[in-house]
């Protein structure tokens, strides 16, 4: 690893069809983390614009400029003088190419399947300042600093935006252009390795988890090493907001939200600023890890976003989403949605909200209504109590919010593992044994899902094996069933298990004499056989099947002796096509 001195090396700018020494091209660095950053300001005679997109070749269509525009900025009616970090995510515009390098890709295979990226969205990253200027025509100045990327890592965005953005105001230009130099030199994102990220003189420390990390754990290093030196900003997380702080609001409903998350029910959080409200929705869809959640979220939302029109419409039942608002129109015009949260000040009071009950839909009028959780859903599971006194226990002795957070996150992971090992456990059931694969013949298929031959095994299998929670679980699992989450996990599942089952064939291929196999059939069967092999090769390759390197270079060498014992005129055919 190198060590941070060499990472705080400064970085000199290239031309930009340069190699950069890595074998990479000038801002290929940059767009493995970042693709753009934007500068959003205020124009007397336009409104909200994008003054500044950098790097400069950086495409965005005018209707993703437009969605930037509005969601960079807070609702007037939020008040948020100073500085104000949120994020927020949208769709990508249909039609564009896709902008991820192909060598990016590489990685997501290797991240957890919650932090994998989304190719249909964006998120954004936003540091914004509102100051009383008296030189300026409106009194203010008003400007955000956003970084738009593909990956999920609000943590780590919103550590870089606090080293960069207050210097960004008073500086201007050159300074974003050297920090954008700054990303374009850092190490491409690769799941758990320590990585040193320079920035304008200050170095981060991170590590991005991997699919085999134990859920739950974190393992940033921190070494008393003399390389960490230069350090200045050791990340523990680059994903996980503050649980505690956006649950805190709506305590006692904590598993309660759980279950909504779970199954991908519409829910609106209603917040007093984008920073409440996309703090909040980020750990409704953080409290199901390791459960990937599948539906549309957006942890700000505004009347100027283009899906507007599609997730308020009332001729139809509310979409499976997550929505973070702040508007107090979105009182009016959500109001029919079946679960809301309304919360105040995301700032830890000593005394817990005493908030037991769940208020009724028709009592929310406006966004002044009083914090709660507002719907009519009966929970399958009863309330732990254990958890409740525990934290509450926390709050009294004045416990920090962190280790609050990592109790809840605890609780929360031990829910999800409780609910979801039964369906794990079940699912690899349906796997062909490896007895029944020939290297002859297609790999066999997985057995079909059946609910109620899944509901069977609850009996003996359940959740009551590893939660001490009681309730309607069956009911819970007829649910899930039925919901997008499920649908993602099981197709996610399905292509795990289908792949290893490519794999397991391949092996079972490479077990095989194939050279004495040619010898006693027909050339044209023999050079089928290769045909076919190399496709197996590709596709193991593109699809990044689980098989040993030493398998796949087996397999290379049967083919090489298989075409070598062929005539000449059929050997230069096959080694033309191995080289397509």
């Amino acid at each position: 690893e190198a060590p941070a001195e060499a990472a705080a090396a400064a970085a000199a700018p290239l031309d930009d069809e340069e190699d950069d020494g890595r074998g990479l091209l000038r801002w290929d660095g940059f767009s493995a983390w970042l693709h753009c950053v934007c500068v959003v300001g205020f124009d007397l005679e336009l409104g909200q614009a994008v003054e500044v997109i950098y790097p400069q070749h950086s495409k965005l269509t005018d209707k993703e400029k437009t969605n930037i525009c509005y969601l960079s900025f807070p609702d007037s009616n939020s008040g948020c003088l100073g500085d104000t970090q949120f994020c927020f995510r949208f769709r990508q515009s249909s039609g564009r190419s896709v902008s991820l390098h192909c060598f990016l890709d590489q990685f997501d295979k290797d991240l957890p399947v919650y932090l994998k990226k989304d190719p249909a969205y964006f998120y954004g990253y936003v540091y914004f300042r509102q100051v009383r200027d008296k030189t300026l025509k409106r009194g203010y100045f008003q400007k955000s600093l956003v970084l738009i990327s593909k990956l999920p890592y609000i943590h780590f965005f919103h550590t870089v935006l606090k080293q960069i953005a207050p210097e960004y105001f008073e500086k201007s230009k050159p300074y974003l252009e050297a920090a954008c130099n700054d990303v374009d030199r850092w190490p491409a994102p690769v799941p758990g390795k320590t990585l040193y990220l320079p920035i304008m003189g200050v170095v981060m420390k991170v590590r991005i988890p991997t699919c085999h990390d134990k859920p739950g754990t974190t393992q940033i290093v921190q070494s008393d090493h003399e390389a960490d030196t230069h350090i200045s900003v050791v990340l523990s997380t680059v994903h996980e907001v503050d649980l505690f702080r956006c649950f805190f609001p709506v305590f006692f409903h904590s598993q309660m939200l759980w279950e909504l998350v779970l199954l991908g029910e519409p829910l609106v959080v209603m917040a007093p600023s984008p920073s409440e409200s996309s703090e909040t929705v980020l750990a409704l869809v953080n409290c199901i890890s390791p459960l990937k959640y599948f539906s549309d979220f957006r942890p700000y939302f505004t009347i100027h976003d283009s899906e507007f029109k599609e997730y308020t419409t009332r001729t139809q039942a509310p979409p499976s989403v997550i929505l973070g608002v702040t508007n107090p129109f979105f009182a009016k015009t959500l109001q029919h949605w079946p679960h809301i949260i309304r919360i105040g000040d995301l700032k830890p009071a000593g005394e817990i909200p005493k908030q037991v009950k769940v208020k009724k839909l028709k009592n929310l009028k406006t966004l002044d209504s009083k914090p709660g959780v507002y719907t009519s859903y009966k929970p399958y599971l009863n309330r732990d109590e254990e958890i409740i006194k525990q934290l509450q226990k926390g709050v009294q002795q004045k416990r920090p919010s962190e280790a609050q957070s990592v109790i809840l996150r605890r609780y929360f992971l031990e829910l999800t593992q409780s609910f979801i090992i039964p369906l794990e456990r079940y699912v690899a059931s349906l796997m062909p044994l490896q007895k029944s694969i020939s290297p002859w013949k297609s790999p066999p298929q997985l057995r079909q899902f059946l609910p109620e031959e899944f509901m069977k095994t609850l009996e003996k299998t359940g959740p009551q094996l590893t939660s001490r929670i009681k309730g309607d679980w069956i009911g819970l699992y007829r649910h899930f069933l039925k919901s997008p989450n499920f649908d993602g996990w099981f197709k996610t599942r399905r292509k795990e298990m289908t792949q290893k089952l490519e794999a397991l064939h391949l092996e079972a291929l490479c077990k095989e004499d194939l050279l004495l196999w040619t010898q006693k059939h027909t050339e044209v069967e023999t050079v089928d056989l290769v045909l076919k092999l190399k496709s197996k090769l590709l596709q193991a390759d593109r699809e990044h099947l689980p098989v040993k390197p030493e398998t796949m270079e087996k397999l290379r060498g049967h083919i090489d002796a298989i075409i070598l014992a062929l005539p000449e005129d059929l050997q230069s055919i096959l080694l033309k096509t191995s080289m397509t």
